[in-house]
């Protein structure tokens, strides 16, 4: 398959050095990851990064650690262009619930997560934005009970990029889907990256297939042997299981699923997750 022609600048996530135990037992160790600010030749062009592990490995963990609802118990998260230390409500976090409150409408809901960062007036211009651009606008008035489970969605992402720095974690959002949803919640994550150049969507999924064919760089959590063959505590990030799609021509490819390259690299990291 043909590359497209993009080209890397400064970093808008860098994982360093991240472990975490919990009573004694290493979770996650020496976890080192980083997502530049990517750009396509006239074009908006945002990321979509995914992490896979197999049940139980660490994934929804590393997620609260990357959203800043957890420290870890060694190393560095940094977001956005001036690499800060993350702090919860720089990074989204749309969680497969889709969190709302249920005593407000949804309109109202929005401007509760814009209001974080703006004034009421403009606060109220952005949602209106955000409205029209997620196809919510005639659904402003209904309560959370009232809306499908794809509204529901599209409303819990621009809820998170109304009150987040371009940043926006979503955990397993395929799970439970059928194949018209899964069609309509990739539409709504490309719409979220071509927003603007920084938005960068963060995927930790089980869905190998949908997670892949959205991402241009992925990572595999797994864990390691020593010397002597044992098992090292602790699941982490291995040299060879970093994978930078845009370079091997698999990112930002329509209907990228038909291809038989895609099909290989599907099949590898199947193959890489059951020996993990």
């Amino acid at each position: 398959m043909t590359a497209h022609a993009y080209s890397y600048k400064d970093p808008i996530l860098t994982l360093n050095g991240v472990s975490i135990s919990f009573n004694g037992e290493k979770v996650l160790r020496d976890i080192n990851a980083q997502v530049l600010d990517v750009t396509r030749p006239g074009m908006n062009q945002g990321q979509v990064v995914g992490f896979y592990g197999r049940s139980g490995i660490g994934k929804s963990v590393l997620c609260r650690i990357m959203a800043g609802l957890i420290a870890p118990t060694a190393g560095t998260v940094e977001v956005g262009q001036a690499q800060q230390p993350v702090t919860p409500g720089m990074v989204g976090f749309v969680q497969q619930r889709y969190p709302l409150f249920d005593h407000r409408t949804l309109l109202d809901n929005l401007l509760v997560a814009a209001e974080r960062k703006h004034a009421p007036e403009v606060a109220r211009q952005h949602v209106e934005i955000y409205l029209e651009r997620f196809c919510l606008a005639p659904h402003r008035k209904k309560y959370p009970a009232h809306l499908s489970g794809g509204q529901r969605q599209r409303a819990a992402i621009a809820q998170q990029l109304l009150c987040s720095d371009h940043l926006i974690l979503l955990d397993e959002p395929f799970s439970g889907l059928d194949v018209a949803m899964i069609d309509e919640v990739k539409r709504i994550i490309v719409e979220v990256t071509t927003m603007d150049e920084l938005n960068t969507v963060i995927i930790v999924s089980h869905d190998i297939v949908t997670t892949t064919a959205l991402a241009d760089r992925l990572w595999l959590l797994g864990y390691e042997h020593d010397a002597a063959g044992a098992l090292v505590p602790g699941a982490t990030i291995s040299p060879q299981h970093q994978y930078n799609l845009a370079e091997m021509g698999l990112a930002w490819h329509e209907n990228v699923e038909a291809e038989p390259e895609f099909a290989q690299f599907v099949e590898h990291i199947k193959n890489e997750i059951r020996g993990s």
